[in-house]
């Protein structure tokens, strides 16, 4: 994009180029899912011996549905488990689930069980580097749930940061079928984020104690439910709902409630009424297309959401035969304004969110500003103004009524014409390191540009232990290398927060470039992450050393090494780590880490198997881009 232009103007431009860009891979897509629909129940192609297999275990009335090929028949896909406090309420929903889909006519199985694992609990643990890669083998481990040929439609039930979109990925495999995403809901809100953040802080100073610092995290992550900070678990939830994949208001209704119940129950009911056997029948395939892609990235860069989602957003649209760009994500950053400040962006929790308005005031306000697609098929039915209204239970039923117009806490959510910045949550940079990309939403505006001699470190313990040291007393822009997905699985660095904050707190001008990911919660310090080529690939941060002065300016999507061109690109490039992995199960995992793609792609195991290498669309321009905007920005 050249030149001022209109924030609508502008997001119709990068759906339009996103569209051309995909034609083949999208147009190869549809015609493997077309291929794949039938008009009858799925299980009526098996013969007798695998039909008999599918249903030996189920009840004797259960049978007979099965038998009679004529009900529709809906797989039940769980990350549950009793560890992660987001999917401990998933224990009960399949049998209430079973019960909805026979209400309205249909028949469900327990089709599997997909894994889910805790940034929180593995940070800057050796399990951390399994993280990333849960992704895809959650995609996997969903599509070998549904490969038996049993189902006509899918419900989902995932929360956090890798199951979502692992779940999402595998379920578009299967895009000839029918899937909604059923959420559990935030925990209640807790102690206040800046106490804990203010805890931690003096912990890492060694002013209070473990026991002291363990209390202040206990009552702030205290019961079932997401945590209710603005990490990647809560990104899901709105970026599921914004692409019309939950019912709408599903996403923050806390877990236990009634209306929690009843959302779960009307969702099952739903995915039962849109299989190919009805009228209104809505593969998910047809649910995520070039559109819903880019109402998700609006969605995200209003809500200043997890970076992590720069990867996984686009992962799942290569899944579904798109192919979205970290440009495409930073042009349209430059025309979304900023609506709403959660914590780490702010003070206030994800439940204060849902009481000033949420998600459906969120997507009122995007709509009737032009800057989300409407013309959109969703799990609810067609267009996206059905998810500004909110669910209430009245006497025991389920309905929907026109959701709130104007936000009840203005330090929380802002409509567009009042926004808490003009722009949107995340920038990707260029220069001679590569691209990166940097969440900005909760950057002041004072700490977005910095120049200062590199601290160059191998990973984060290194940098742990010079900062405990003392060693760390000057500017420096921190880089933390050999953290890419090829290198170790590109574990989340958000240990390295507390010991930044309280460098930026001293004075110092402080920044972090790494080729690793920070967090779903990363915050004030700036930022330049997933840094592409990677070290492990021979990218430019390898030849980085101690001294060498750098640029991250935010305000002109800069990363620039300020050394000779010619004495840089002589310089030999650090070694990755040769030493074999093993521990915490990482020597599994040694296959996926030799044939993982690059960040900007999704950092992916599935590449060419999606038919979507590295050739197959033009490439983009890698230079640094500032795009300027009219005054259509802000609508009457």
């Amino acid at each position: 994009m050249n030149g001022p232009v209109g924030p609508i103007a502008a997001i119709q431009e990068v759906t339009d180029r996103i569209t051309r860009r995909s034609e083949t891979t999208r147009a190869a897509y549809l015609e493997r899912i077309d291929a794949a629909i039938q008009s009858a129940p799925a299980r009526g192609r098996l013969g007798c011996a695998n039909l008999a297999h599918g249903f030996a275990a189920m009840a004797p009335e259960d049978k007979v549905v099965l038998r009679g090929n004529a009900k529709p028949n809906i797989a039940i896909v769980s990350a549950y488990n009793d560890l992660l406090s987001a999917h401990r309420p998933f224990e009960h929903y399949p049998a209430r689930i079973k019960k909805a889909v026979i209400r309205a006519h249909g028949i469900a199985q327990f089709a599997g069980g997909v894994p889910a694992m805790c940034d929180g609990i593995t940070q800057g643990r050796d399990g951390m580097q399994l993280s990333l890669f849960s992704r895809d083998v959650i995609a996997m481990s969903a599509a070998v749930a549904l490969s038996h040929d049993m189902f006509d439609g899918t419900v989902m039930l995932g929360v956090c940061d890798k199951i979502v979109p692992g779940l999402l990925i595998g379920a578009l495999s299967f895009g000839h079928l029918p899937t909604v995403l059923i959420p559990a809901g935030p925990m209640t809100s807790g102690i206040p984020n800046g106490e804990k953040a203010k805890v931690r802080k003096l912990y890492e100073q060694g002013l209070v104690d473990r026991q002291k610092l363990l209390d202040t995290e206990a009552a702030s992550y205290h019961g079932e439910g997401t945590c209710t900070f603005y990490g990647t678990a809560n990104s899901n939830q709105l970026l599921m709902e914004v692409m019309g994949l939950h019912l709408p208001g599903a996403s923050l209704p806390n877990p236990g409630t009634e209306l929690r119940d009843a959302l779960t129950d009307a969702a099952a009911a739903r995915v039962a009424g849109i299989t190919a056997q009805g009228p209104e029948y809505t593969p998910i395939a047809r649910v995520i297309d070039e559109k819903a892609i880019v109402n998700g990235v609006v969605g995200l860069l209003a809500t200043g959401g997890s970076t992590n989602h720069t990867l996984h957003l686009v992962a799942i649209a290569r899944a579904a035969g798109i192919a979205l760009t970290w440009d495409d994500i930073s042009d349209l950053g430059r025309v979304v304004p900023l609506l709403s400040r959660i914590y780490p962006n702010g003070s206030a929790d994800v439940n204060h969110f849902h009481a000033a308005g949420g998600i459906g005031l969120l997507i009122h306000e995007l709509l009737s500003a032009g800057l989300l697609h409407d013309d959109v098929q969703t799990v609810a039915g067609p267009g996206l103004w059905r998810y500004t209204e909110e669910p209430i239970v009245v006497d025991g039923e389920l309905t929907w009524r026109p959701g709130p117009t104007k936000s009840l806490d203005l330090d929380v959510l802002r409509p567009v014409s009042d926004p808490f910045s003009p722009e949107g949550g995340v920038r990707i940079v260029h220069g001679n390191l590569g691209q990166a990309v940097v969440k900005v939403s909760a950057v002041a505006p004072q700490h977005q540009v910095i120049t200062a001699p590199a601290r160059v470190f191998e990973n984060d313990a290194d940098f742990l232990k010079a900062f405990r040291a003392g060693e760390l007393t000057e500017d420096a822009i921190i880089v933390i290398r050999h953290q890419g997905p090829a290198a170790n699985g590109m574990p989340e660095l958000h240990g390295l927060t507390s010991a930044l904050a309280l460098m930026q707190d001293r004075g110092q001008k402080v920044a972090l470039v790494t080729d690793g990911r920070m967090s779903g919660a990363s915050g004030a310090i700036p930022a330049a992450i997933h840094v592409t080529p990677e070290a492990a690939f021979g990218g430019p941060i390898a030849r980085l050393q101690d001294g060498d002065v750098m640029t991250l300016d935010c305000t002109t999507s800069t990363l620039q090494a300020d050394v000779d061109p010619a004495e840089f690109a002589a310089r030999p490039a650090s070694a990755p780590n040769a030493a074999p992995v093993f521990g915490a199960g990482r020597e599994l995992f040694a296959a996926f880490r030799a044939t993982v793609g690059p960040a900007d792609l999704g950092a992916s195991v599935f590449g060419d198997t999606l038919g979507m290498t590295t050739s197959t669309f033009p490439a983009e321009p890698t230079e640094p881009r500032v795009i300027s905007v009219t005054e259509e920005r802000l609508p009457a």
